[in-house]
C-alpha cells in the first residue's frame, strides 16, 4: 500500500513553490482534476479487463497512461504547453458526444467545464504527477486509504464555511443514512450535494445490505441523484462517485436546484428519499426567491431548500435534513414553512446536536429533522444528543464519532408501528402538534429533563439581544410619552 498521506503532503509542498497556485482553493482544484484523470485511467484499466469491447472516450494521446504515467516523460515547457493547449481544450469541449462513448465523454466534459490549470511550472507539475502515479486506485487498500485523505482535502476547503457551506461530518452522514435506510431501488436525492458525502454513504449502505447481483448494482447506480452549483465541490463529487464505483455519474448535475421555478418540478421528478445538509446562513442571489410562491419567498438558502424538499418527496417519501436552530425558532416565512411541513409531512423526530459538530468552522447549533411525506404530524419526538463522557466540545482532532449515536439507534423504534416502542428519558421527550401550534410553530423546545442552561450559541444570543433591544425601545417610547405629558410641550 502506498504512503498516501505522505504523498499528499509532498504534493502540497511542491505546489506551494509554484507562483501560479494561490491559496488552498486553487491548490485543491489543481489536485482534483489531476486525481480525476488518474482515477479515471485506473478505472479504465479495470474495465478493459472486464469488458471485451470497452472504448475510452478520450483520444489515445490524452489518456493519463500516455502522457503522465512515465516518470521520465514530458516536463517543463513541453508539459505546460501540452496541458494548456491540447489537454484542456479537448477535455472541455472537443470530446464527441455521440456514439458508444458519449455518456463517459459528457462526464469528463462536465468535470472540466470550470477546471483550470493554475500551475505555471511544467517542471513542478511533473513532480506532482509523478507523486500521484505512486497511487494505484485499483488497489483496494489505496482506494480505502485515499477515502480518508480525501476527507482531509475537504477539511482544507472549510474556509468556505463563511458562505454557509460546511461539509457534513462522516458520523452524521452515516447516522442519517442508517436511520433513513434507503432500499435498493429507492431514488435518493441530495439537492445540495457538495462533494457527495451523503450519496457515497448511501452507495456503501445499499451495497452492504441489498446488492446481491449485477442487476442489483445497475439498479443501485441508477437510483443516485445529486445537484451541486459550485464547480469545485461538483468536481470533487464526480471524483468521489467514480471512486465509489459509479463509472458514469450522469445523475450528478452541475446546477443550482433553486434556480428552476418551483412550479416547474413535476411528479415524475419526485423521489423516495432526500438526505441533505443545505447551505445555511447564506443568501441566494437576487431573483432566485421569485422562483417560489409568494408565501414561501425568502433569500435565505436553507429555507428555500426546505420548501423544495417537501415538494420533491413522493407520497410516503422520507427525508432527513440538517438545519440550524434558527430554523426552529424563526418567524415570518419560517413560520409558514414549518406549518406546511407539519401539515404535509409527519415530522416524527428532531435530533438536537450539541455545539461543535461543525467545529472549528462554525459554532452554530444544528439539528437533524426526520420526516415522512403524506400524513400530518401528530407529535414530534426530540432527542438531545449528548457529548460522550469526558468530552466538552468537538474539534479537528476529536470529531464526532458514529458510535456515539448508538443510544439513539437503540431507542429509535419502527416507523411501521408509529415508533410505538419509544419512551421518554433524560435525552428524549415528546411534544404534541397542538402544543407546537400554540407556540406559533416555534420548534425550539428545550429538554424538559434538564435544568435551565446558559446558552452560548451565537445565533440564540443575537436573538435574545434583539428581543432585549426591542423591550428597551418600548420602555424608551413610554418614558418619552410620560415626559411629554409632564412637560406639556413637544419633547424630542
Amino acid at each position: 500500500m502506498s504512503n498516501i498521506s505522505g504523498i499528499i503532503k509532498s504534493i502540497q509542498d511542491i505546489m506551494r513553490k509554484d507562483v501560479g497556485v494561490d491559496g488552498d482553493a486553487q491548490r485543491i482544484s489543481q489536485l482534483v482534476w489531476l486525481f480525476f484523470l488518474k482515477i479515471f485511467d485506473d478505472r479504465e484499466a479495470e474495465l478493459e479487463l472486464t469488458e471485451d469491447d470497452y472504448q475510452s472516450p478520450l483520444p489515445e494521446h490524452l489518456r493519463w497512461r500516455n502522457w503522465a504515467q512515465n516518470p521520465e516523460g514530458m516536463t517543463g515547457d513541453e508539459l505546460s504547453d501540452f496541458v494548456n493547449l491540447q489537454l484542456f481544450p479537448s477535455l472541455k469541449d472537443k470530446l464527441p458526444l455521440q456514439g458508444a462513448t458519449a455518456i463517459r465523454a459528457q462526464v469528463v466534459r462536465d468535470v472540466f467545464e470550470d477546471a483550470y490549470n493554475y500551475m505555471k511550472s511544467g517542471t513542478l507539475m511533473r513532480q506532482v504527477i509523478n507523486k500521484i502515479c505512486e497511487i494505484d486506485f485499483n488497489n483496494t487498500g489505496d482506494r480505502h486509504t485515499f477515502g480518508s485523505i480525501y476527507e482531509q482535502i475537504l477539511k482544507d476547503l472549510q474556509s468556505a464555511g463563511n458562505a454557509g457551506e460546511f461539509y457534513t461530518p462522516r458520523a452524521v452522514t452515516r447516522f442519517i443514512v442508517d436511520r433513513i435506510n434507503p432500499q435498493l431501488a429507492e431514488t435518493v436525492l441530495d439537492p445540495a450535494c457538495g462533494t457527495g458525502g451523503f450519496l457515497a454513504c448511501t452507495i456503501d449502505h445499499k451495497r452492504e445490505l441489498y446488492r446481491k447481483t449485477e442487476q442489483d448494482e445497475q439498479i443501485l447506480q441508477a437510483s443516485i441523484r445529486g445537484v451541486e452549483k459550485k464547480a469545485l465541490p461538483h468536481m470533487l463529487c464526480i471524483t468521489n462517485m467514480i471512486l465509489h464505483g459509479i463509472d458514469t455519474p450522469t445523475h450528478i448535475r452541475h446546477d443550482n436546484t433553486l434556480s428552476r421555478p418551483y412550479k416547474d418540478y413535476t411528479n415524475k421528478e419526485r423521489v423516495n428519499v432526500i438526505i441533505t445538509n443545505p447551505p445555511f446562513g447564506g443568501m441566494e442571489e437576487d431573483g432566485i426567491e421569485n422562483n417560489f410562491p409568494a408565501n414561501l419567498r425568502t433569500r435565505e438558502t436553507a429555507d428555500l431548500f426546505m420548501a423544495l424538499i417537501i415538494k420533491l418527496l413522493k407520497d410516503q417519501g422520507r427525508a432527513a435534513v440538517v438545519l440550524p436552530d434558527g430554523f426552529l425558532f424563526g418567524e415570518g416565512m419560517k413560520t409558514r414553512l414549518k406549518q406546511s411541513l407539519l401539515e404535509e409531512c409527519n415530522l416524527h423526530t428532531i435530533v438536537r446536536l450539541p455545539n461543535g459538530v461543525f467545529s472549528p468552522y462554525t459554532g452554530i447549533k444544528t439539528n437533524i429533522l426526520f420526516f415522512t411525506k403524506g400524513q400530518p404530524t401528530e407529535q414530534v419526538w426530540y432527542y438531545e444528543h449528548p457529548y460522550p463522557d469526558g468530552v466538552k466540545n468537538y474539534n479537528k482532532t476529536k470529531p464526532m464519532r458514529f458510535e456515539e449515536f448508538q443510544p439513539e439507534i437503540d431507542w429509535w423504534g419502527d416507523a411501521a408501528d408509529g415508533y410505538a416502542a419509544r419512551v421518554q428519558n433524560q435525552q428524549a421527550w415528546q411534544v404534541t402538534v397542538a402544543e407546537i401550534k400554540a407556540r406559533n410553530y416555534n420548534l425550539d423546545i428545550k429538554n424538559p429533563h434538564v435544568g435551565e442552561q446558559t446558552s452560548h450559541d451565537s445565533e440564540q444570543l443575537l436573538k435574545q439581544y434583539a428581543e432585549q433591544q426591542q423591550e428597551i425601545g418600548k420602555l424608551r417610547d413610554q418614558l418619552k410619552t410620560i415626559l411629554q405629558q409632564a412637560l406639556g410641550k413637544g419633547y424630542a
